[in-house]
């Protein structure tokens, strides 16, 4: 570890005509944010909101020039509030970090101190970084099914958005608790990928919307991960067994629904909320801890591609144009 005066990160900057263009640039700490934090980063991950501060929404990221990463793994450099020592292994998820405060897309970042939990013994920075914030959202929309009484034998669990990073983490951890999953993908090409995960059947998403306008349909599953909201959250709900839940995490079909009440009311159907983002930190330590113990999948590393930062550019790209499978990990520094 070195405590360097500059560093290489991904720099989002718009320009006079409004475009939005991303390379990789050598920045200076003082280009940095004042915080009692920071770190070196050794891995990052890209999400869909990574994408979406990179190509310039405003509702993600307001000030431009701007380095995304929502998630990073990484060494502590110093620590000015006392809360961590110099070299220990840290994973910082959610909050600000890679919205408007520089991000882990970045070789160093500055952050409060209260933003970071310590990396659990039994996983790599690497190992943390497959997870990120997609697989800590899918670890907590677990969590939330099991609360509400979910259980394997219940029946199957249905999975929207499957092929992306929530969905595809979540039917892994589902198949390593004893689950059965229906994976729901618009990419039916990568069937063979989503079964090798552990779904036991795929599903074209639209298959979730021939219910069309009736109120409520037949009992298909018994609890259901839905990643993409719109229509497909509602008839997800629509088509839930009596008892069962649908937890709701992504909006990339429409943040909006419409629905009427009869799947409470007729079966006691529950819509389930997650936030991976400002969740307590002993909630957000406690469900690591889950992640690094029973819900650890075995050869982790499968789940993950590794990238460069100098790949980002591309990747993220990808993401926009809904051209992306699974996990990408970022390689901070390779």
């Amino acid at each position: 570890m070195s405590n360097q005066p500059t560093f290489n990160a991904l720099v989002v900057e718009e320009d006079a005509n409004g475009n939005f263009n991303k390379s990789i640039q050598e920045r200076s700490l003082t280009d940095l944010p004042e915080n009692d934090l920071l770190i070196e980063v050794h891995y990052s991950s890209l999400n869909y909101k990574d994408a979406m501060s990179a190509s310039g929404n405003k509702r993600i990221t307001k000030h431009y020039p701007h380095t995304p990463g929502i998630d990073a793994a990484g060494v502590v450099i110093s620590d000015k509030s006392g809360t961590f020592e110099e070299g220990q292994e840290v994973v910082v998820f959610g909050y600000d970090l890679g919205m408007d405060t520089s991000g882990g897309l970045g070789q160093i970042i500055s952050i409060p101190a209260d933003w970071a939990i310590e990396c659990p013994e039994s996983l790599t920075l690497k190992e943390a970084m497959i997870y990120g914030t997609g697989g800590l959202t899918a670890a907590l929309s677990i969590q939330k099914l099991e609360k509400m009484g979910a259980k394997p034998s219940d029946g199957p669990v249905a999975v929207t958005g499957a092929t992306g990073g929530v969905g595809s983490i979540s039917i892994a951890i589902l198949k390593h608790l004893g689950y059965e999953v229906i994976a729901f993908s618009g990419k039916p090409e990568q069937s063979e990928h989503l079964k090798a995960l552990g779904a036991s059947e795929v599903r074209h998403r639209d298959t979730i919307n021939e219910i069309g306008q009736k109120p409520i349909g037949r009992e298909l599953w018994a609890n259901a991960i839905d990643t993409i909201g719109g229509d497909y959250l509602a008839n997800l709900l629509k088509q839930t067994k009596a008892g069962g839940a649908v937890t709701s995490c992504g909006l990339a079909a429409s943040p909006e629904f419409s629905m009427t009440v009869m799947p409470f009311i007729t079966r006691a159907v529950s819509l389930l909320g997650i936030d991976s983002v400002y969740i307590p930190l002993e909630d957000k330590k406690a469900i690591w801890q889950r992640v690094a113990t029973d819900m650890k999948l075995p050869n982790l590393e499968s789940y993950g591609e590794e990238i460069t930062l100098a790949q980002t550019p591309e990747y993220l790209d990808r993401f926009i144009a809904s051209k992306t499978v699974g996990r990408y990990v970022v390689n901070v520094r390779g």
